[in-house]
This record gives C-alpha cells, structure tokens and sequence, in this order.
C-alpha cells in the first residue's frame, strides 16, 4: 500500500524537490498527494504542479489567529487522507492542537543539530559558538519547538573558512540526502513514535537519532 504524504512549504522548496525526486522510484512507497503553502509566490508551488502534485494556497493572513488558520489547514491536509504530513520549510509555529491531530505523523527538517540551535540563523549562531560540526536533524514534531524525538543527523565538520552561505550550501545538500530517506523509512513502515520516542525496525533510536557523517 502506498503512503500517503502531505508536504506543507511557504518557500522555494528544494527539500520538497529532494522529495519528489525520491518518490519516483519503483521501490518507494511515498507518494506526494498536495503540498500544501501559506505562501502564494512559494515557488515549491511550481515545482509541484510540473511533477503533477495537487497543491493548495491557505493564506495565513486572512485568518483570525493561529487556532483558526490551524483548523483550515487541518481541513485541507485531511482531504489527503494523509499518512505523513512533512514541513519542508514551513515558516509557521504549528498550534498544540494541530501538533496533536498529527501527533505520530508529523516530521519537520531543522538545520543544526539539535537540540543545539533551535529557532533561526543556525550556520551563523553555529559559527559563533565555535562549533567544531553542524548539521541537519530530522524529527518527529511535538509542542516543543525543533524538541521532538530525532529520527536522523547528518553531521558535517566546520571548516576554518566557512561563512554562514557556505555552511548553509552544505548543510543543504545533506537535508536533501537525509529527509528522503525518513520519510522513506516511515512510508516503508520501518519509523514510527513508540511512547519512548523514534523507533526505527522496532527498536528505540538513540537520542541522537540515527547519525550520518559526511
């Protein structure tokens, strides 16, 4: 059976592309029913019309408050009959109540290593603090902002003449690498949310997640 995965972006979508490029493999049980954007000019937009993905604009603005952008948003996620909902760069603080309607079925891709650096200017809070690796962190989404249960790192090494662009650029190429593959893993039904946290073939994830280095 395929598993059905509503991916929702606000901006150019290059993890949603990774995304689509995976999901055209024989093997692969994903399958992209609409993404979904709070964001008309998001150009994931287009590249989800050319692979032939169903999409949906839910203007943030003309809601009255979060609760209510939420609940539209639940509506039309739910259309989908989703088994997964991804966010590949959705740039909204997901309600309590939303976060539990998906709890279980819900990932979202972070650039840094969490739980270092949460929230934004990752590369740059990064360089800052000295760090000698960053990453990408791929999680189960909880009410935690970038607090859930890690499914898998990519860590990277910090070289001496890295500027945030160029840690972003390598960043980058390493969450195209590792979002297709949890998402892979779940629509196989090998990940899951087990009351310890990520699961992975039936066995509990360090809290790390599964680690990848480059």
């Amino acid at each position: 059976m395929p598993c059905n995965v509503v991916v929702l972006i606000s901006g150019s979508g290059s993890n949603l592309q990774a995304l689509i490029d995976s999901c055209t493999h024989d093997d692969n049980p994903a399958r992209i029913r609409a993404v979904i954007s709070n964001r008309a000019d998001a150009y994931g937009l287009q590249r989800a019309q050319q692979a032939g993905i169903a999409t949906r604009v839910l203007d943030h603005k003309h809601y009255d408050g979060r609760e209510a952008f939420d609940a539209a948003l639940i509506e039309a996620i739910d259309a989908h009959q989703p088994d997964l909902v991804v966010l590949a760069g959705f740039m909204r603080i997901l309600s309590p109540g939303f976060v539990k309607h998906y709890s279980g079925r819900l990932i979202n891709i972070h650039p840094s290593l969490l739980p270092r650096h949460k929230g934004l200017h990752t590369h740059q809070r990064a360089l800052e603090a000295g760090d000698t690796e960053h990453g990408c962190s791929v999680h189960f989404v909880t009410e935690e902002l970038d607090g859930g249960p890690l499914v898998v790192q990519a860590v990277l090494p910090v070289l001496a003449d890295d500027t945030a662009e160029r840690l972003a650029s390598r960043v980058h190429q390493q969450e195209h690498r590792i979002y297709p593959l949890a998402v892979r893993w779940f629509a196989a039904g090998r990940l899951r949310l087990g009351a310890q946290g990520a699961m992975l073939d039936g066995q509990p994830l360090p809290a790390s997640g599964h680690v990848i280095r480059t």
